[in-house]
């Protein structure tokens, strides 16, 4: 189970990087880099810019609970 767990979060974290660098900073981002120049005019961002905020969350999510049951499995199993 704790190789299960730590698996999850190298994988999660390595995807937490790719998307977080992914996103839009002051120049161009994924949406500019796919020519989005498709824009909602509700929020101002694209809707890839938006599956990705939602993306970057949910992983962001899985990361961390994966850090609090590896926690729990080594204490439950007396490591450090």
């Amino acid at each position: 189970m704790i190789i299960a767990a730590s698996a999850v979060l190298i994988i999660t974290s390595l995807l937490m990087v790719v998307l977080v660098l992914a996103h839009k900073g002051k120049g161009g981002g994924l949406s500019d880099m796919f020519g989005g120049g498709v824009t909602s005019s509700l929020g101002g961002s694209s809707v890839v810019e938006r599956n990705l905020d939602r993306l970057t969350i949910a992983t962001g999510v899985i990361w961390f609970a994966s850090i609090i049951v590896l926690g729990l499995l080594f204490k439950s199993k007396g490591v450090g």
